[in-house]
C-alpha cells in the first residue's frame, strides 16, 4: 500500500514551494496578457478614419429620430396644397388606389369636378368610400384641405380657386 501513495505526490514539499507556483500562477498570465496586447497595438496602428469623432458618432447614431409637435401650437404657416398632397394624399391618389380617382385622370375626375369646391370639401372632410375622414390626416384645417383638394383638381382637368385663408379670429376660435 505505501507504493500506491507514492504515485500521487505533489511536487510542491513546501508551504516556500507553494508560495512560489501561486505567485507564479498568477504573474505569468498576466504578463502574457500584456505581452500580447502589446504586440496587437504595435502590428496594426489605429486608423484615423475609423477613431476620428463624426465617424464614431455616424456608427452610433439612432437610425430614426422622433419628434413631437404641439397639435394646438397653431401659428404656423398653412401648408401648400402641393405638400399636403406628397404626405398624405399620393399614397392612393397618385396609383388608383382602393378606387381613388388617379391625379391627371381627367375622365375620373370630370363628374367630382361637378360637385364644386364645396362638394369635393365636404367629401374629403366626412370621408368617402374606403378614404377616412380628412384623407387620415386628422390635424389638417379645412383650409389645408381645400388647398389639397384645388392642387389634384386642377392637376386633373380643373380650374378650381384656390380658397382664401382664414382669418386669424376665426382660426383662434377653433
Amino acid at each position: 500500500m505505501s507504493d500506491s501513495n507514492n504515485e500521487h505526490e505533489s511536487f510542491i514539499k513546501t508551504p516556500q514551494q507553494l508560495i512560489v507556483v501561486g505567485v507564479l500562477a498568477f504573474t505569468v498570465p498576466v504578463i502574457l496578457l500584456i505581452m500580447m496586447a502589446k504586440f496587437v497595438i504595435s502590428v496594426s496602428p489605429p486608423n484615423e478614419a475609423l477613431v476620428s469623432a463624426e465617424a464614431v458618432a455616424s456608427r452610433i447614431k439612432p437610425v430614426a429620430e422622433i419628434t413631437v409637435a404641439d397639435a394646438g401650437a397653431g401659428g404656423g404657416a398653412a401648408k401648400s396644397g402641393e405638400d399636403i398632397v406628397k404626405v398624405a394624399c399620393a399614397a392612393c391618389h397618385a396609383t388608383g388606389a382602393a378606387g381613388a380617382p388617379k391625379i391627371g385622370d381627367n375622365a375620373a375626375w370630370a363628374k367630382r369636378l361637378g360637385l364644386g369646391l364645396n362638394g369635393l370639401l365636404q367629401s374629403a372632410i366626412k370621408g368617402k368610400g374606403a378614404m377616412p375622414p380628412k384623407g387620415g390626416t386628422a390635424d389638417l384645417s379645412d383650409y389645408e384641405l381645400a388647398r389639397a383638394i384645388v392642387y389634384m383638381a386642377n392637376q386633373s382637368g380643373g380650374s378650381l380657386k384656390e380658397p382664401s385663408a382664414p382669418k386669424a379670429d376665426a382660426a383662434k376660435k377653433k
